[in-house]
């Protein structure tokens, strides 16, 4: 079994199922609404997300 390096980048895949939704584009207009990159709102987001569902 090939085991794995933890690193300290994130690639992202979007499904073509949820390109409805247009998420890129969404990160991209509230990143420049509130002066944040896309990796700082993505990585917000999975911290906040990790906090709830770690608390269940």
């Amino acid at each position: 079994m090939v085991r794995k390096e933890l690193t300290d980048k994130l690639s992202i895949y979007i499904p073509q199922s949820k390109l409805q939704y247009k998420p890129v584009e969404r990160l991209v207009k509230l990143g420049e609404k509130r002066d944040r990159s896309i990796n700082y709102l993505v990585v917000e987001a999975i911290i906040q997300y990790l906090n709830r569902e770690e608390k269940r």
